[in-house]
Formats: structure tokens, C-alpha cells, sequence
């Protein structure tokens, strides 16, 4: 990396300003949490200024490393960086901090430029990490795959901050052990080990040693202490520079760099404490901690002009030298396959392949097929046609039917179970790891090449709920496989039977949940999941056989729609008439639907023939709306409409 000496003086001043930077915009806004971002000022600007390969002009570089602060509550140790190595933020964002008109006071993907991904919740971010490192090998291998691994021009590396809190959260435990199975050599993670929590020094809940645990885990594991200097304490960024280095020329394990550090350091009298974690330091103590850095205490939002020039015109230069190198052998590579180039292109503008409708499977009417299995023969006949996706299951493929026929596992080589496994496969085994499966769904998309998918039961949505939340936030298009979707799931009784799942999942903004009422439906609902690239979708499968009730067409254009209706009412002599009684149903239900019509109208209710709603959450017009008795308006699923009219359920008995 760079030549000796490893910081400059203005290097030192962008550090001190960096800090008390923090300590002003949590000040100004009233909240937030100061003493993170001020203690690991100096780490956050090795990262930008001398480790990582990025460029402030185009956040989304195809070469460029990514970063992924776990620790969101301390997102001014990121937004900082950005502002002084030249990204499109302006210094507003820091006296508006957590405000509206000010940067939001965790990071937010498609908010902030250089953010890859939301952050908040503690170890998604470190999870996601994990999915961007797994999503570059898989990209390597589509288009590459000729060049061994670390030497391909879509090789880069990964850096992630995560804290104490992050290391005590379960969901970093799951991603952690897996990139260690899986040795995710470009993937390097910074443990802030701090001691601070909330509500005090984390001995009062967490006592483990996260080094042993790593170790066990498969990582490579580094260890910095600033905290045993010869003269105290001191921010030794030359041991954390060569920490860095070490992690980076191992290649066969993910790296784990132990920092201990003082939260807050060096303010006067909050340094170490818990009371600087997550409230506003004070007028005096950020005075105190301004004079300490050698600052005017009595001045706010310090940016010296030389201090700004000199960080951008050195993160410019350092931009110019990667991308000349990087430009030069992406050329080559472009000229040498120009197949892969074509790919590329099409990836990167999320085109969808031409033949994918032509390779989907269609049924003919009355045919039996659970929708699960319907699903797992889609995913086998696009395999070819659309290169970009992959996924698997949490320790459930053959009940998900999540695994495309004869497609390698993507293992490490020492791993490899059959012919044709390795690090460029495409079926990921997930292990039993529901919460972390769903954060490096979203890393993959976050890396924007791929689609990527993971199955699990219905009733283990639970544990994934925050990561399926958060792609809904972001607007990513993570695919989420659920199967074994109702009541009608064997002998394992209610522990394994969804009842309020559906209702849960459809009430997150953003997610579209489908859930298909046969195997046609279920073709055509994946082919409209791929063309959704900006938003997550979660697909409902049925453990039991289901009809074919609608031909491919129909259920294509219907589940296009989101509802459509199966046959309508007819009247005694079987001419078309308004209908008394409108039943729809999704997923199972729809065949229920269908027979509970046809006694109805035995009966001489005029009923449409169990409308399905694939996709309720989004219909489109279809030139009228779906068939209501009389004048009545919007129709609800799931609710009754009239006062006297009869119900129909079904329980587990």
C-alpha cells in the first residue's frame, strides 16, 4: 500500500476534524450516538484513504470494494469518509443530521450515495457482507470462470464494522459460521471491541471470547490493541494497516480483525463510558473533546479547506491509479469473451434473457401437482435460460424443491460432495440458518448481477423476518421461497402449521407475496418474480397436489393481473348473470373455491367460479373489475361481504 510514513499531518487533522464532526452533528440534531463514530474515526479513514478501492465519482464501479458498516447506529463513521473522499453529500446532511433534510441516522440504501446496503438492525449489515462476498466468487464464476480465483478482474474484496452488539446477535453467529464453511477469503471484518453497551460494560451479558469463537468457525483471526500502548492508549493505525494487509493476503479464510478500542476516545470525561454511546455528548464535553484534538472549542462543523482538499484530491488520485489498472484488464477481458461481455451487459441493465417464457413448463387442465414441485420444475427448466439465478435452501431442498436439476453445490474445493461442486457452483446450502439465509439473500441482490433465492417452510418465515423486512425497505429483489404454506402439512401438527403467516408477511410494505392456486400459476408467478428486479418477492408453495385449474395462458395473464377469475356465475338455464356471492381464494384455497361455487351454484347462487388471487397485492385492471354482487365496492380477501352471508373454512381437523 502506501509508502511510510503511513499518515501525513493533514492526514492526522481530517481525523481530528472527523471526530469532532460527529461529536457537532449529534449535538445539533439532539440525538444519535456519538462516541462510536468518534472513536473509530481513524479506522474509517485508513479504509477510504489508503485500503480501499472505490471512486467518490461513480459509487456503483463495477471494481470497486464494498463496505458495509454492521453498526449502523454509528453511521456518522461512514458519512464523514464519504463527505471528505468526495462523494455527492453535502455538509448540510451533517448539520440536518436524523432530520428529514439531513442525512437519516442509519444508513439507507439508494439514499446515500456509496451506502451499499440499510443497516440498523445489528448483524444484518455483517450478514449482508457475507452475501456481497458470496454473490463476487459467483460472479466470477459466470463470467470468468477461466481465472482462478483473486486474480480475475471481478474479484474484490469485502470490509465490514461490526460491533458487540452485532457479535451477540444470533443472525452474525449463522453468517459467520457459513463464511467460514464456505472460506470467503475476500471478506474482512473489523470487530470494534469496545466493552460498552447501553447499559453497561458488556460483561454484564457477554463474557465469550469471539476470537476462539471465529477461530472455530473457520476464520482467520487478527488481533489490534490500542488500549496497550507503550504511553496508553494510541490509535495505532500502522498496526491496524498491517492487520489489514495480513487479511488480505490470506486468501483461503475469511479474516476477523479484533480492534479494542475506547468508545469516544479522547473526550474528557464520557471516554469509556456508556453514556457516550447513544445520547449527545454536551456542550462542554464536546468542547473539552475539541480541545483535545487540538481544535477551536468554540466552533462547530470544523472543515479547514486544506483538510477537505487534501482527502479528496488524495482519494482522486488514488481512484485514478485502480481504475487505470482495473480499465486496462476489464478491456482485455471484454475482447476476450465477448460472450461474457454480451451477459454483462444484459446483467447489469437487468434485462430479462429472450426463451424465458418459451422454457417455462405448462400443465394441461385438471392435472394434480403440489406447487411446490411445479416450483422446482421451473427452476430446473430455466436453469440454462437464466444464467443469473441461484439459490437453495436451509437444509430443506428436497422439501422446498429448491435445487435446479444436476447444478453444482457452490462449495470450497476441500468440500466438493460430486462432480462439478466448487467455488463457482450454483446450488448454496444455507444450513439451518433461516435469519441468515434472508441477509445474504440480500447481499446478493445487493450486488446487483444475480438473482438469488432460499427455501425454507412457511412457518420458519419468522426467523427471517427481519431480513425480508429490510430487502422490502431497501426494494431489492431477494426471492424468498416458502413451502408448506397452510394447514395441510402432514402429521407435524401446529407447530409446523401457518396461520397468521400470510397475513404477517402480506403486511410488510413492499413485499409482494405470492402465492399461486396451481402449477401453472406457479410458472407464471416466478416469471413475474424475475421480472420484479426491484422488489423482494416471497413465494407461497403448497406441500399437498393441487389442480391445474387454468390453462398456462390464463394463468400467466391472470397472475400478471394479480387476480383473475376461474368462470362466472351463470344462472339456471347456464346463461352469464350477476353474481350473489363472490369467493376468492389464493393458493389452496382456490380449489376449495372453485368446488364451494359449483355447490353454491347447484343451489341457485349465481357464484363466479373461485376467482384467484395470485399476487393480491397488486391488481391490475383487466378492462372491469373482478365480479361483486350489486353495487358493492373494493372486495376484501378473507372477509365476508354482507352482514347474512354464509362463511366458509376450513380447520385442521
Amino acid at each position: 500500500m502506501s509508502a511510510e510514513p503511513l499518515l501525513t499531518d493533514l492526514d492526522r487533522q481530517a481525523i481530528a476534524v472527523s471526530k469532532a464532526l460527529a461529536a457537532d452533528a449529534v449535538e445539533k440534531a439532539g440525538s444519535g450516538h456519538p462516541g462510536t463514530p468518534i472513536s473509530l474515526a481513524g479506522v474509517a479513514w485508513l479504509l477510504y484513504q489508503r485500503e480501499m478501492v472505490h471512486d467518490p465519482t461513480d459509487p456503483g464501479w463495477l471494481g470497486r470494494d464494498r463496505f458495509v458498516l454492521s453498526i449502523g447506529h454509528a453511521s456518522l463513521v461512514q458519512y464523514i469518509q464519504l463527505f471528505l473522499a468526495g462523494y455527492d453529500i453535502d455538509l448540510s446532511g451533517f448539520t440536518a443530521f436524523r432530520s428529514p433534510a439531513g442525512l437519516p441516522g442509519h444508513p439507507e440504501f439508494g439514499e446515500v450515495p456509496g451506502v451499499e446496503t440499510t443497516t440498523g438492525p445489528l448483524g444484518a449489515g455483517f450478514a449482508n457482507a457475507v452475501g456481497l462476498a458470496m454473490a463476487a466468487r459467483r460472479e466470477h464464476g459466470l463470467l470468468d470462470a477461466g481465472t482462478p480465483l483473486g486474480e480475475s478482474v471481478f474479484d474484490h474484496f469485502v470490509y465490514t464494522i461490526l460491533g458487540d452488539g452485532c457479535m451477540q446477535e444470533g443472525v452474525t453467529s449463522e453468517a459467520a459460521s457459513l463464511a467460514g464453511t464456505q472460506q470467503l477469503g475476500n471478506l474482512i471484518a473489523i470487530y470494534d471491541d469496545n466493552d460498552i453497551s447501553i447499559e453497561g460494560n458488556t460483561d454484564i451479558a457477554f463474557t465469550e471470547d469471539p476470537s476462539a469463537r471465529f477461530e472455530a468457525y473457520g476464520w482467520h483471526v487478527l488481533d489490534v490493541d490500542w488500549r496497550t500502548g507503550p504511553d496508553g492508549y494510541a490509535e495505532d493505525l500502522q498496526a491496524l494497516h498491517e492487520a489489514i494487509v495480513a487479511a488480505r493476503a490470506e486468501t483461503e479464510r475469511p479474516s476477523l480483525i479484533r480492534l479494542h478500542t475506547i468508545i469516544a476516545w479522547p473526550s474528557p470525561t464520557k471516554q469509556g463510558q456508556e453514556s457516550s454511546h447513544g445520547a449527545k455528548l454536551g456542550g462542554e464535553e464536546v468542547a473539552g473533546l475539541k480541545r483535545a484534538l487540538g481544535l477551536d472549542p468554540e466552533q462547530s462543523f470544523i472543515l479547514p479547506d486544506d483538510v477537505v482538499a487534501h482527502a479528496r484530491k488524495q482519494a482522486a488520485e488514488s481512484t485514478r491509479a485502480a481504475r487505470a489498472v482495473w480499465d486496462e484488464r476489464f478491456t482485455a477481458w471484454q475482447q476476450a469473451n465477448p460472450d461474457g461481455a454480451a451477459l454483462l451487459e444484459r446483467l447489469r441493465a437487468h434485462r430479462l434473457p429472450e426463451g424465458l417464457q418459451a422454457a417455462l413448463p405448462t400443465w394441461e387442465v385438471g392435472q394434480s401437482l403440489a406447487t411446490r414441485a411445479a416450483s422446482g420444475k421451473v427452476l430446473s427448466a430455466l436453469a440454462d435460460v437464466v444464467p443469473e439465478l441461484w439459490g437453495g435452501s436451509s437444509d430443506l431442498a428436497g422439501s422446498n424443491n429448491t435445487s435446479m436439476a444436476d447444478e453444482p453445490s457452490f462449495l470450497p474445493t476441500p468440500l466438493a460432495q460430486a462432480d462439478g461442486d466448487g467455488p463457482f457452483g450454483r446450488t448454496i446450502h444455507f444450513g439451518v440458518r433461516e435469519h441468515a439465509m434472508g441477509s445474504i439473500l440480500n447481499g446478493i441482490a445487493l450486488d446487483g448481477l444475480t438473482r438469488a433465492y432460499g427455501g425454507t417452510f412457511m412457518v420458519f418465515s419468522d426467523y427471517m423476518r427481519p431480513a425480508v423486512r429490510l430487502a422490502a425497505l431497501m426494494g431489492i429483489g431477494s426471492i424468498f421461497v416458502w413451502s408448506h404454506d397452510s394447514i395441510g402439512v402432514g402429521e407435524d401438527g401446529p407447530t409446523h402449521q401457518p396461520v397468521e403467516h400470510l397475513a404477517a408477511l402480506r403486511a410488510i410494505p413492499g413485499l409482494a407475496v405470492v402465492r399461486p392456486g396451481d402449477a401453472n400459476e406457479t410458472a407464471a408467478a416466478w416469471a413475474e418474480i424475475l421480472a420484479r428486479p426491484d422488489q423482494p418477492a416471497g413465494i407461497a408453495l403448497s406441500r399437498q397436489n393441487l389442480t391445474v385449474n387454468a390453462s398456462a395462458s390464463a394463468a400467466a395473464e391472470g397472475v400478471r393481473r394479480g387476480a383473475y377469475v376461474l368462470a362466472e356465475a351463470t344462472d339456471a338455464g347456464g346463461g352469464q348473470t350477476d353474481p350473489e356471492v363472490v369467493l376468492i381464494a389464493t393458493g389452496s384455497e382456490v380449489g376449495v373455491a372453485v368446488a364451494a361455487r359449483d355447490v353454491l351454484q347447484e343451489q341457485g347462487t349465481p357464484t363466479p367460479g373461485g376467482s384467484s388471487a395470485p399476487l393480491p397485492g397488486v391488481v391490475r385492471p383487466a378492462g372491469r373489475r373482478l365480479p361483486g354482487p350489486g353495487t358493492a365496492g373494493r372486495c376484501r380477501q378473507g372477509r365476508r361481504r354482507g352482514r347474512h352471508r354464509p362463511g366458509l373454512a376450513r380447520d385442521r381437523r
